[in-house]
């Protein structure tokens, strides 16, 4: 359900910025409307100015954009009616939802009574605990390079990792730092981060690549990807991918703004 409201809202965005821009463009129509008349395979056009008295006056092709400007005009009008109804119910919809889910059975009883009972829907604070709690064997690869502090009291592999996570935790996003992954044929990888994205529970993985001058590294990096994509995992569905280099520092703010319209859905457009 979390799903349909998120594409809810996102349409909502949607229609609110076309009806915007609609109710912009209905001041400046001329007066009149267009009526189309077509035989011999020819298409004339009319802007009439009057039905009753069937006052109207023939368009010619110099000036084809009286006849867009009246076309565009009764289009205009229906989508208007049509877009504000849409929106209206969309916000009814969404409202009543939100105030009458059936999790907030369980959020609204007493902490006493909440340890008492077992949810049949878990709610979302409950299962990024129950998330977040996971315990893992992480990368026992050159555990001496984990040395750099994070604020949530761990240790990552460098300072731009560290960033991440700090910027990570400041958000409020959960994650997990290098979790193993398995893969096809029982391969165990270890992303540098696995995310949760709360309201769809879905886990995103994430990689940063800080070593792109270095010709070995960047090969490495092409491979991991290859074997992600075969196993499902791939940028614009559940991967995320960071880089850097000595010309391109970590864009620190771009990163951020990325991790709220994708792990939050806050968006900037």
């Amino acid at each position: 359900m979390h799903k349909i409201i998120q594409r809810l809202e996102q349409r909502q965005i949607l229609l609110k910025n076309a009806i915007k821009a609609a109710e912009k463009d209905e001041k400046k129509f001329p007066e009149g409307k267009l009526r189309i008349s077509r035989s011999d395979n020819q298409i004339r056009y009319y802007k009439v100015t009057d039905y009753k008295k069937l006052s109207e006056e023939y368009i010619s092709m110099k000036n084809i954009n009286i006849a867009k400007s009246l076309a565009q005009k009764a289009y205009n009008k229906h989508f208007l009616k049509k877009a504000r109804k849409e929106l209206d119910n969309i916000e009814k919809f969404t409202k009543r939802f939100k105030g009458n889910n059936s999790e907030s059975i369980f959020t609204n009883l007493s902490s006493d009574r909440q340890n008492l009972v077992t949810p049949y829907i878990i709610p979302d604070y409950l299962y990024v605990k129950e998330w977040q709690s996971q315990s893992f064997r992480s990368n026992p690869y050159m555990p001496e390079n984990i040395k750099y502090d994070t604020r949530r009291g761990e240790k990552v592999r460098s300072k731009s990792e560290a960033i991440l996570a700090d910027m990570l935790y400041d958000l409020g996003i959960p994650y997990h730092y290098e979790k193993p992954l398995v893969i096809d044929c029982g391969i165990v990888r270890y992303p540098d981060f696995t995310l949760l994205k709360v309201k769809t529970r879905e886990e995103i993985y994430m990689e940063h690549f800080g070593l792109l001058e270095n010709k070995e590294y960047r090969r490495g990096c092409l491979n991991k990807l290859d074997e992600y994509r075969k196993n499902g995992i791939y940028p614009g569905k559940n991967l995320i991918l960071t880089y850097e280099t000595s010309d391109n520092p970590l864009d620190i703010k771009g990163i951020k703004e990325m991790f709220k319209d994708i792990l939050m859905g806050i968006s900037y457009c």
